[in-house]
C-alpha cells in the first residue's frame, strides 16, 4: 500500500509499507499507556493519527503493491510502530510552524555530469582538465586492480559521453596512462596480503583485538544467546577480498530482520603491528587524500558485487548564517570557535547531549516519547535568544522536550547530518546483499567520506546513542527501538522530492542505524590499507617534486656553486645509528631521549620511559594530561600513534620521520 502525506512547507513523504498480518490485539491500549497524561492536545492528536496509520497498513484486505524486498518483508507493523509514529510527529512539528521549511532538491543528472563529478571527487579533475597534476598522478601510481578499474571505468565512460556530444577533444586513455593495448589498464599496486605501510614483513604473527567488544555486548536484548563472531582484517582492500560474488537476489518473502542484538555477529579487527588509527590521528590533508581513495574504493567495491553504486545530485541549501538551528555545521563551529578554540562539535549540540546524559539517560522512554510541541517551540525560540549570552535556564527543561530539540537540531541542519549523496547506494546493497560484514565494510567507506564537521558531530551523536541503549533496563530502549526513532530524523529530507526510496525501505534505514550505533568503534577506525596508500601517495608526490627540482637549471647551477664552496664534505644529515630514534617532548622537563627499538618496543613503553624521566621535573599540568607519541613528516602528515603499535615497525615504515611525545588532539 502507499501512503503519501503532505504538508504546507512543500514536504512530501511517501512510506510504503507491506502486507503484513494482523496486528497483535492489545499492541494498541499498551502503546497508549505509554504515553504521559501531561501531553499536549497536538501529541494525543498524533498518537491518534499514529494509530490510524498503523491500522491501515496493516488491512489485510489490501494487497501489496510491489514485490517484498529485503527491508519491505522484514518487519510487520507492529515492529515498525515507533518508526511511523516518528515520522508522524516529524510531520506534525512542521505543520505548527515550529520548524521552518527549507527545499533539499535532488537534481537529475544529463549524461556524463555524474562522471565527471565522481572524477572531481576523488582528486582527479586533471583527467578532466587535460592539466599534469602531481597529486593526480600520486593518487593513480597507488590504486589496486580493483579501484584502477574503478577509475578507469568511471573515465571512459566519461570520454564516450563527451564524444557523443561532440565537445572538446578528449585525451584517449591511453596516452593518460601510457599503455597501447585496446584495453587500457592502470599500473597496480599489488594485492597480495602486506603490512599496512606496504611493507613485507616475513615472519610475524597478525595480533588480534577485538573493538566491538564490551558496550555492544551489553546492549543486546537478548542476553542468553551468544553473538556469531567474525572477523575483519584491514591489511587488503575490500574490493580486493572479495573473491566469491555473492548472490545479489532479494531475500525470500520469509526472510526477516532479526531485532535481537545477538543476532549481529560480534567482529574482531585484525589488528596489524602498527596497531589501530582513528578517524582523528591524522592531519586534515591526510585525511583529504583517506577520502578520495575511501570513494574509489567505494565504487571498485560496488563494481567487485556486482551493486550499482547509484548517486543523489543533491542542490546545496544555503542555511543561515548566525543562530543555533538551520546553521550549517561549519558556519556553527566557526562562530563557537571563537568562544571556545579548537571546538570539534557545535556547543548546542553539546549542551544537548550533556543535559540528556546527566538527567535523561534512565527516563523510561527517552527519545520515543515526544516532548511538549508548544513547550520546545519555546524553548527552541529562547534557545536562539540567550544560548551565546549563556542566560538560558537549562533546569526547566525537561528530558522528553530536550530529546525534542536535539532530533530538532539534526533535521534541521541545511545538509544532512549522514551526507545523502550515496544513502541510496547503500540501501541497494543492504536490500541485495544480506551478509551484515559487506554491509559494515560498504558503511565503514561512507563513514570515511564524511566531511569533518559532520563525521566529529555524528561520532558525539553516536556514542550518546550507545549510552542510553546501555541503560536499557530503566528505560525501555533497546537497539532496535533506538534505532527506528533515529531513522527518520536522520534520512528524512526536505525537499520538493524528498528521497520516496529511504521512506520505501523504513526498516532498512533502521537497520543502518542499528549497525551505525552497534559497530561505531569499528567505523571510526581508518583502515590501514587506506593508510598504506596515503604514505604510497606522500612518497610519490616527494619524489615528483625531487625529480622536477633536478631538472630545474637555476637550482642545479646553484647547487654546483654551493658545492664548490664547501670547505669540508657535509656532516651526515644524522648521526643517530640504524634502529635508534630521538623522541622529542617539548612539554617535559627533559625534552629529548634517544632511544634503542627492538622487535617488541611498543609507543607506550617510550611513554612510560619519558613518564618515569619526568615524573619529578613536569608541571602538574603536563602530568595531568595525556599524552601520545606523534609520527611527523616523512611519507606522513602527522600521525598519532596507538600505544599498541610495534615502533621498529612504523620507524622501518618511516625511517625519515620526527618522533614527538605531546598531547592527543580531543
Amino acid at each position: 500500500m502507499t501512503m503519501e502525506m503532505k504538508d504546507s512547507g512543500s514536504v512530501v513523504l511517501t512510506a510504503y509499507h507491506p502486507h503484513s498480518p494482523a496486528r497483535i490485539p492489545g499492541m494498541e491500549q499498551s502503546f497508549v499507556q505509554d504515553v504521559p497524561p501531561s501531553h499536549s492536545p497536538g501529541s494525543r492528536k498524533s498518537f491518534s493519527r499514529c494509530r490510524r496509520i498503523n491500522r491501515m497498513l496493516s488491512n489485510e484486505s489490501v494487497p501489496p503493491a510491489f514485490s517484498r524486498s529485503n527491508s519491505q518483508a522484514s518487519m510487520d507493523s507492529t515492529s515498525m510502530e515507533d518508526f511511523w509514529c516518528e515520522v508522524e510527529s516529524i510531520k506534525e512539528s512542521r505543520e505548527d510552524g515550529s520548524e521552518e521549511a527549507m527545499l533539499l532538491e535532488f537534481k537529475p543528472a544529463d549524461e556524463g555530469e555524474l562522471e565527471a563529478e565522481w572524477l572531481q571527487d576523488v582528486g582527479l579533475s586533471t583527467l578532466i582538465s587535460g592539466a599534469e597534476e602531481e597529486d593526480g598522478q600520486a593518487l593513480l601510481s597507488t590504486l589496486t586492480r580493483t579501484q584502477a578499474a574503478a577509475v578507469q571505468k568511471r573515465y571512459n565512460t566519461y570520454t564516450q559521453t563527451l564524444r557523443k556530444k561532440n565537445k572538446h577533444t578528449v585525451r584517449d586513455v591511453r596516452d593518460i596512462f601510457g599503455t597501447s593495448d585496446s584495453s587500457p589498464t592502470f599500473e597496480t599496486v599489488p594485492v597480495s596480503p602486506v603490512s599496512s605501510n606496504g611493507i613485507q614483513l616475513p615472519g610475524q604473527k597478525p595480533v588480534w583485538k577485538s573493538v566491538s567488544s564490551k558496550s555492544c555486548l551489553d546492549c543486546g536484548s537478548d542476553k542468553g544467546s551468544p553473538s556469531i563472531t567474525e572477523e575483519l582484517s584491514y591489511d587488503v582492500s575490500f574490493s580486493e577480498s572479495i573473491t566469491v560474488l555473492p548472490k545479489t537476489q532479494e531475500w525470500p518473502k520469509n526472510q526477516r530482520f532479526k531485532k535481537e542484538d545477538s543476532a549481529l555477529p560480534k567482529f574482531i579487527v585484525r589488528m596489524s603491528r602498527f596497531g589501530l588509527t582513528e578517524v582523528g590521528d591524522l592531519s586534515p590533508e591526510d585525511m583529504k587524500k583517506i577520502r578520495y581513495l575511501s570513494l574509489i574504493e567505494l565504487t571498485a567495491f560496488y563494481d567487485a558485487l556486482g551493486v550499482e553504486l547509484k548517486r543523489n545530485r543533491v542542490e546545496r541549501v544555503r542555511g543561515r548564517e548566525n543562530g543555533l538551528f538551520g546553521v550549517p555545521l561549519t558556519v556553527l563551529l566557526e562562530n563557537d570557535q571563537k568562544k571556545v578554540p579548537g571546538i570539534k562539535v557545535p556547543l548546542i549540540f553539546q549542551k544537548l547531549l550533556l543535559k540528556l546524559e546527566e538527567t535523561g539517560l534512565e527516563t523510561e522512554g527517552i527519545l520515543r516519547v515526544p516532548g511538549s510541541a508548544s513547550r520546545v517551540k519555546n524553548l527552541h525560540q529562547e534557545l536562539e535568544a540567550k544560548f551565546y549570552d549563556d542566560t538560558f535556564d537549562w533546569d526547566q527543561v525537561r528530558n522528553n522536550d530536550a530529546a525534542g530539540l536535539l532530533k530538532m537540531f539534526i533535521r534541521e541542519l541545511p545538509s544532512p547530518l549522514f551526507t545523502v549523496e550515496y544513502l541510496p547506494a547503500f540501501i541497494t546493497l543492504v536490500e541485495k546483499i544480506s551478509k551484515i560484514k559487506l554491509q559494515l565494510q560498504a558503511l565503514h567507506l561512507l563513514i570515511m567520506l564524511m566531511p569533518e564537521a559532520n563525521r566529529d558531530t555524528a561520532k558525539a551523536f553516536l556514542q550518546f546513542l550507545k549510552k542510553v541503549v546501555a541503560n536499557e533496563g530503566k528505560n525501555k530502549m533497546n537497539l532496535w527501538n533506538v534505532s527506528m526513532i533515529v531513522a527518520p530524523n536522520l534520512f528524512i529530507y526536505k525537499g520538493k522530492r524528498a528521497n520516496q526510496q529511504e521512506m520505501q525501505a523504513a526498516a532498512t534505514t533502521a537497520h543502518i542505524v542499528r549497525l551505525l550505533i552497534r559497530y561505531q568503534d569499528i567505523l571510526w577506525t581508518v583502515p590501514s590499507f587506506l593508510i598504506s596508500q596515503v604514505r604510497k601517495m606522500n612518497e610519490a608526490a616527494m619524489n615528483n617534486s625531487k625529480r622536477q627540482l633536478m631538472f630545474d637549471k637555476g637550482v642545479r647551477k646553484l647547487l654546483r656553486r654551493k658545492t664548490m664552496e664547501r670547505e669540508r664534505p657535509e656532516r651526515p644529515e644524522s648521526d643517530i645509528p640504524e634502529g635508534v630514534i630521538r623522541v622529542y617532548a617539548p612539554l617535559h622537563s627533559k625534552v629529548s631521549m634517544a632511544i634503542q627499538l627492538n622487535s617488541q618496543t611498543k609507543a607506550k613503553d617510550i611513554l612510560a620511559r619519558f613518564h618515569c624521566e619526568n615524573s619529578r621535573g613536569s608541571s602538574q599540568n603536563v602530568r595531568g594530561q595525556i599524552q601520545s607519541l606523534h609520527e611527523i613528516g616523512g611519507n606522513i602528515g602527522q600521525h598519532c600513534l596507538d600505544p599498541d603499535a610495534f615502533m621498529l615497525d612504523v620507524y622501518r615504515a618511516n625511517p625519515q620521520a620526527e618522533w614527538v611525545i605531546k598531547p592527543k588532539a580531543s
